[in-house]
């Protein structure tokens, strides 16, 4: 059954220095102020595992959090780079990143082979590609019963998957809707879970297209209204498109960048 904590404690229980950390969510749902809480509590030496870091890893990034970056796309999604990810790349500040880059396809597929304790994947991409000579974790095989030389992918299976969602019941049941991604299987290839919420609820109504994640699949909710922020949760708030536009000037300095998450994120919650 999953407990019912503080985001602080789940955190402090459940994320440790040294661990694959996945947070997903596409578009909506992104776990931000879990992230943040990370950054309060210093975790540090992450290998870092998302389809599409965003903002929320190019904080963490420029933190220092991070010591490698598992992903398929990288970016300020409608703005441009992410800066802080491209000035540890280029600069190694205030690190250096160790990258293991992939496609949309390739990630999907990794989560699904590990949430089926699965050692790898098999699909057809990455041809006329050079992401397989730049990656231990993509190779060939050939399919036993037609010959075909198919694409194989790793397995993906975090120490902890960190996710967003609309709500959960008293019992620890989580429920999510609109834009799931790679949530469910994300979750269900970890080994340790948690989920922060909009709300407790005393029942999960029954909603259109919802994934409900069982209680012995979650190990932490947290409830933390607004969560997302500056993502959005459907059926719960907006997405703050003047936030992902005013991160751009913020993050190219890094001076600039130290002060804003000191005032914003560190300092923010004493």
């Amino acid at each position: 059954m999953a407990e019912i904590l503080t985001l602080r404690d789940a955190v402090a229980g459940l994320v440790h220095s040294g661990d694959t950390v996945a947070m997903e969510g596409f578009t909506h749902l992104i776990p931000f102020a879990a992230a943040h809480e990370m950054i309060r509590q210093r975790v540090s030496d992450l290998t870092l595992v998302r389809m599409t870091p965003d903002v929320i890893y190019d904080q963490l990034i420029g933190m220092g959090a991070a010591r490698k970056l598992v992903f398929s796309w990288g970016g300020n999604p409608g703005v441009g780079s992410l800066h802080r990810f491209r000035d540890a790349v280029e600069n190694g500040w205030p690190r250096p990143l160790e990258l293991d880059e992939h496609s949309h396809a390739g990630m999907a597929n990794r989560y699904v082979a590990g949430a089926s304790r699965l050692p790898f994947a098999v699909l057809r991409g990455y041809r006329g590609s050079d992401l397989p000579s730049r990656s231990a974790t993509i190779s060939t095989v050939v399919c036993p019963f037609t010959g075909e030389e198919l694409a194989a992918v790793a397995a993906i299976n975090p120490d902890v998957t960190v996710i967003h969602a609309q709500r959960a019941d008293r019992d620890g049941n989580v429920q999510l809707w609109g834009l799931v991604g790679v949530q469910k299987e994300a979750a269900l290839a970890a080994s340790r879970v948690l989920v922060t919420v909009e709300e407790i609820v005393d029942d999960l109504t029954p909603t259109p297209g919802a994934v409900v994640l069982p209680s012995w699949t979650v190990d932490a909710v947290a409830v933390v209204p607004n969560g997302a922020h500056p993502s959005y949760a459907a059926g719960y708030s907006v997405r703050d498109n003047g936030f992902y536009q005013a991160w751009d000037a913020v993050s190219r300095d890094r001076d600039a960048f130290l002060r804003w998450m000191d005032e914003n994120v560190v300092e923010a919650a004493r």
